[in-house]
């Protein structure tokens, strides 16, 4: 019997590595306010609570604001435009899979197991990534940060994958790469492997204590 009926995966950072491209677009935007720009390390560091929570970030750091301060700020919405015209010409140009990650989701597929994407990423980007990866023909459902009305580490994305397939919480898998990640597992009551090579805001995969630390997707497969 195949150990999980439901194998539900965060996107950045676990399925498709974007920091490259996502720090391109906030460092374009960044360099048309005359702002000094950000190190890829940084942008890694700030993946996870979804596009405006990044640049917020992004924009204080190299402003010298605080964070409640660029939040407030009348720039923000123009600010945001203006990422969000960078971001459409960047999303795909530098992303690229994970290793195995292509091959574990066809032999999940063939084992009849369930999959799913919960990501914090807008449906818009999550679409091109997913896209230019050709991950759609291998994803049976798609939860992104506009889907419902709350974001992870809310759980409410897990439990509409569960309840969309009838499947209990310990049938399930979480896949991701970060605290996000899995906080939002333990907070749905389903089991929670991570990967140490994502965005976990400059923190030791280990702190999170999942239920497994896995090297690469093709972990699922020998489980």
């Amino acid at each position: 019997m195949k150990p999980f009926d439901l194998v539900m995966f965060d996107l950045d950072g676990t399925l498709v590595e974007t920091a490259p491209e996502i720090m391109d677009a906030v460092n374009d935007t960044l360099s048309h306010f005359n702002l000094p720009l950000v190190a890829q390390q940084q942008v890694n560091d700030w993946i996870g609570h979804g596009t405006l929570a990044l640049l917020i970030q992004a924009v204080a750091f190299a402003s010298g604001r605080s964070v409640a301060q660029v939040r407030s700020s009348d720039l923000l919405a123009q600010m945001t435009d203006e990422y969000n015209q960078f971001y459409q010409r960047r999303c795909g140009t530098r992303s690229q899979l994970y290793p195995q990650v292509r091959e574990t989701l066809v032999a999940l597929r063939g084992q009849g197991v369930k999959l799913a994407v919960v990501t914090n990423k807008e449906s818009h980007y999550t679409r091109i990534v997913m896209d230019v990866q050709q991950l759609g023909p291998l994803i049976d459902l798609v939860v992104c940060g506009d889907t419902l009305q709350t974001k992870k580490p809310a759980p409410d994305g897990v439990l509409h994958c569960l309840a969309q397939f009838g499947v209990t919480a310990g049938r399930a898998l979480f896949v991701g790469d970060s605290s996000i990640d899995a906080a939002t597992a333990r907070n749905a009551g389903v089991a929670v492997w991570l990967l140490p090579y994502g965005y976990n805001m400059g923190q030791p995969i280990t702190a999170c204590t999942p239920d497994r630390i896995i090297a690469d997707c093709s972990a699922l497969l020998n489980s």
